[in-house]
């Protein structure tokens, strides 16, 4: 939403006099946007917010006199409004940043560790592009602070599926041979904006013994190890962050590490994961067009691919190349997406077979696995 003169009005809440500083000189030295306010603290930001009335804020996760957590969960039940997290990089800040995701912020910015005032100078296309976003997102169609699908038994990291699990899957495996390739399953999935929680909802939806999954999810150094973490204490499936070299297994899932391409390899009879340094690819590292290339190039026919919530087109050729290669492909509807970018470009491009709501697409995967074969049937 812009206002009468067509720009974005943005109010930044900092506890640090010299972020509000950076923050507030680099919107306003965009041409489609203005800062029309700073806070030093939650309370101030709360009266500014009311007098205001931004489109969008930014939001510093530490912050004095009220945790930024609990402001932003104020905010988001009082009144809902496009809000991005700005973060410390640090193991903590990366758990912080993921709750406030699943509180509903739209996207966030991590602050450099070394050299602020330089470092926030070299992002400014990164913070200003995300403020673009979140002034277009609808929050009223946003996910705010849900509980864990009551079938996905919180687990601990590193361990396999729960008693719980093995108690009263919904899903069992039928004796297959790993060592043939045709039979070999494989979910490759690409999101950005609004992914972390979208693979929340969709991979909770998996069984323990699923096929592999392998998730590009746009996001710096420093985060993804959190969230695969987090993922895993929801998910039946065991989630971690993907090694280079490691053999890819059943009832896995593989998160890109931040800054980090991931790619699908064969070795033999098996798949291993591929993680390098090799260069930016549509601006991103992890680049989700890595990684469905290789899926179409190493996997073809057995792969199934889902394009989730993004900005951009990272992914959409390689995609069609995985539609080509025989994969089966899913793409989140604009309905429940939190930016239609991706999933948009991928269906312009002719790659995608099914667009659904992002609360369909685990079963409807399920069930077409059942159709290309012998991997998993009903109880």
């Amino acid at each position: 939403m812009k206002d009468a003169t067509g720009k974005i009005r943005v109010v930044v809440v900092d506890d640090s006099a010299l972020v509000r500083s950076i923050l507030s000189t680099l919107i306003d030295s965009q041409a489609d946007m203005a800062c029309i306010g700073v806070a030093s603290d939650p309370l101030v930001a709360r009266e500014m917010i009311r007098e205001l009335n931004p489109d969008v804020i930014t939001l510093d996760v530490e912050m004095p006199k009220m945790d930024g957590l609990d402001f932003l969960e104020k905010l988001m039940r009082l009144r809902p409004m496009p809000v991005v997290m700005v973060s410390t990089l640090t193991e903590r800040g990366a758990e912080t940043t993921l709750r406030a995701l699943e509180l509903g912020a739209v996207d966030f910015v991590a602050k450099p560790r070394l050299g602020l005032a330089q470092g926030l100078q070299e992002m400014a296309k990164e913070i200003t592009e995300k403020v673009r976003i979140a002034a277009k997102v609808r929050i009223d169609r946003r996910a705010v602070a849900r509980p864990a699908p009551p079938s996905a038994a919180p687990r601990s990291a590193g361990h396999g599926p729960s008693s719980a699990d093995a108690a009263a899957p919904l899903v069992k495996a039928v004796p297959i041979s790993y060592s043939r390739v045709s039979t070999e399953k494989l979910i490759a999935i690409g999101a950005s904006t609004g992914g972390t929680e979208a693979l929340r909802e969709m991979l909770s939806g998996l069984p323990a013994d699923c096929p592999a999954v392998m998730v590009t999810q746009h996001m710096p150094p420093g985060f993804t190890r959190s969230l695969a973490d987090r993922l895993n204490s929801v998910c039946r499936m065991h989630v971690k962050e993907a090694e280079h070299g490691e053999r890819i297994l059943p009832g896995h899932v593989y998160i890109a590490p931040g800054g980090r391409h991931l790619a699908v390899r064969r070795s033999g009879a098996n798949y291993v994961v591929e993680v390098n340094d090799a260069e930016v690819v549509n601006r991103h590292r992890p680049s989700v067009e890595v990684l469905f290339n290789s899926v179409a190039n190493e996997v073809g026919r057995n792969a199934i691919g889902v394009m989730l919530t993004g900005m951009g087109r990272d992914g959409a050729d390689a995609m069609l190349k995985m539609r080509e290669a025989g994969a089966y492909n899913f793409a989140q509807d604009e309905a429940s997406c939190v930016v239609f970018g991706m999933p948009r470009e991928a269906i312009a491009t002719g790659a995608v077979h099914e667009v659904l709501p992002l609360q369909k697409i685990a079963a409807q995967l399920l069930t077409q696995l059942r159709l290309a074969g012998p991997v998993l049937s009903r109880v």
